[in-house]
């Protein structure tokens, strides 16, 4: 009921992750990232801590693939897990449980790692990766959006999404990039695209705000001189 991608700027060094599932704030549980260490999705039937312990492994210089190892060693329940994770030097990594719900695939590349269940197609996750190569020069966030576009395009899930949500993470402690579409009945990919093209040409004035607020623009709004 789920498929996302984590993904990693070779040039930037950014990180970031783009998911969409059947129900209610995926954004809520599903998507991490980190400044300077790399980006985690944990879905299927989800459980929100592995995200932060996977970061937490990265942080401490372990690769993407032995982080999830690391995780997944011992761990109550972890056959219902699907774990997507790409760490700072761009290595992926991925597990899948034995109890992954339905048609189910993934697709591990350099920079960037897919993975669905409950799919149309299990091909899917290799056409979000095809299309996050294919916009090398967008900015991550812009690429992230577009191969969960290409994956709408190869099939999607079985039944419809209802949530969607892209997360990106560059120089701050904070995310550079935060949209979520917490529920929606028609289309929640084509709300968060409309999302992200209002915050765009803001993106930079937010983050000088953080910054240094004497060199940022103002907010244009009664009051604010």
């Amino acid at each position: 009921m789920t498929f996302s991608i984590a993904g990693r700027c070779a040039k930037s060094g950014a990180f970031g992750v783009t998911i969409t599932t059947s129900s209610i704030a995926v954004g809520a549980r599903c998507p991490y990232a980190r400044a300077h260490v790399g980006a985690v999705a944990t879905q299927n039937i989800t459980d929100p801590n592995l995200g932060p312990l996977l970061l937490d492994l990265m942080s401490e210089g372990l690769s993407a693939s032995d982080s999830i190892q690391r995780i997944i060693k011992d761990r109550p329940n972890i056959e219902y897990r699907q774990l997507t994770a790409v760490d700072r030097h761009g290595n992926s990594a991925s597990f899948s449980g034995q109890h992954i719900l339905g048609t189910h695939g993934v697709s591990e590349q350099k920079d960037c790692v897919a993975a669905g269940n409950l799919l149309r197609d299990a091909g899917l996750p290799a056409a979000m990766t095809a299309a996050f190569a294919l916009n090398a020069g967008e900015h991550l966030a812009e690429r992230l959006l577009r191969a969960l576009e290409a994956g709408v395009a190869a099939g999607g899930e079985e039944g419809p999404v209802h949530s969607a949500a892209l997360i990106v993470h560059h120089t701050e402690a904070f995310p550079l990039v935060s949209l979520r579409v917490d529920w929606d009945d028609e289309n929640p990919i084509a709300k968060l695209r409309r999302l992200w093209e209002d915050y765009k040409p803001q993106m930079g004035a937010y983050l000088q705000r953080a910054i240094d607020p004497t060199q940022a623009p103002s907010y244009g709004v009664p009051g604010d001189p």
